[in-house]
């Protein structure tokens, strides 16, 4: 914005005094910035860029159900092999929900292990955002989460996006903390598509799994943003390649003081149906450009990326990306064989491994990028640490 009137500012505390010229008297105006230098300043023609808080990833954690269901296990459901399922998805295996496992211990498992990562105390925790499409409770899981987590001082809720939720996740909370005011955010993937996954339909029963991942974001100096662009975007006219919609049952009654249907029909949710090669296409364009964009956003070219990791759907689109970002394949990440699809839960379950086999180190920057459902996709360039 331009301010004619501004003649320079002032930082005392992690407050910013604006020198403004009016009716030829300097006065001061109390301006909070939350501590980050201003990109200009200078006499009444100033231009004035106002930036809040920079966000740094400092843990991660992830958790996956004790079950896995091997190719193998698969072809004595379906007509498949595990020659088959491979060759087109690069996956070999995926953990499933079983007995009494609920998503929701899956969630807390993931983000007490990034808070110890960090160092972080959870009643330190200023908001939790749990990105998920599948809740065990339709109206959010993000409050029970927090509670059972110990975080006492939080607000949470949860995203809906799909395969893109971690991504949008992630971006939200660095939004919160350069808004001001917030310190620590957990940020939890953890998507269990199985329970919507038609067991008998080859074409998508072999591509999902279930998992939590979760990463502490926490506020930082301007100096050490490690959110250093992104991108995100959408398109319902897609949706119709990759959904579970809402299904009804008819009720009992019919007619009711002469209102037909009534009561409501019952709501549930059909299982996931997807054209795989409308999704394959979508993907392996829309994934490159969203990532270039976000790289230009940051003013980074892509030779500047230690690690490629992208949402684990398919490993064709994983090598198509990287092929046409010219990014050599010792810096993909990918954990696609061992646990397939698992939606928003892939991206930090990915990080967490990488991190903690000591690939990813402080400083690293990683191209991160997830896509999905809604259609939805969308891009972030971080620095580890």
């Amino acid at each position: 914005m331009h301010e004619r009137n501004v003649l320079g500012f002032k930082k005392i505390g992690n407050k910013y005094i604006k020198l403004c010229k009016g009716n030829g008297v300097v006065f001061q105006v109390w301006w909070r910035v939350l501590g980050r230098e201003f990109a200009a300043a200078g006499d009444d023609s100033a231009f004035i860029r106002v930036i809040g808080m920079g966000s740094k990833l400092i843990g991660c954690g992830s958790a996956t159900p004790s079950l896995s269901v091997s190719n193998d296990d698969l072809s004595k459901i379906v007509e498949t092999s595990d020659e088959w399922i491979a060759a087109r998805t690069g996956i070999r295996n995926r953990r499933v929900l079983s007995g009494n496992e609920t998503l929701r211990e899956l969630s807390v498992q993931a983000a007490k292990r990034a808070l110890e990562m960090a160092q972080v105390n959870a009643d330190d925790v200023d908001l939790v955002l749990l990105c998920t499409s599948t809740p065990d409770d339709l109206f959010g899981g993000a409050a029970q989460v927090l509670a059972e987590v110990g975080c006492t001082n939080a607000f949470g809720f949860d995203i809906t996006a799909a395969c893109s939720g971690f991504i949008i996740g992630l971006i939200t909370a660095t939004r919160f903390i350069k808004g001001g005011g917030i310190q620590n955010i957990l940020v939890i993937g953890a998507d269990a598509l199985s329970q919507f996954v038609d067991w008998t339909d080859r074409g998508t029963c072999i591509l999902f799994g279930d998992a939590a991942g979760a990463v502490l974001v926490q506020a930082c100096g301007a100096d050490e943003d490690g959110l250093l662009g992104f991108c995100v975007q959408s398109d319902g006219h897609g949706q119709k390649h990759l959904n579970c919609v809402s299904s009804h049952v008819e009720s009992i009654l019919s007619k009711t003081n002469g209102v037909p249907n009534f009561p409501p029909k019952k709501a549930s949710f059909s299982n996931i149906e997807m054209n795989g090669k409308e999704v394959f296409r979508f993907a392996v364009r829309c994934v490159p450009q969203s990532i270039e964009k976000a790289l230009e956003e940051a003013g980074l070219p892509a030779s500047s990326i230690d690690w490629l990791l992208l949402h684990q759907a398919n490993q064709r689109i994983i090598d198509a990306a990287a092929s046409r970002l010219d990014i050599p394949s010792d810096k993909v990440i990918s954990n696609l064989a061992n646990y397939g699809n698992t939606s928003a839960a892939s991206i930090p379950l990915a990080l967490d491994e990488a991190v903690r086999a000591g690939k990813v180190k402080a400083g690293d920057v990683i191209a991160a990028s997830g896509f999905g459902a809604g259609l939805t996709w969308g891009s972030a360039i971080v620095k580890w640490g």
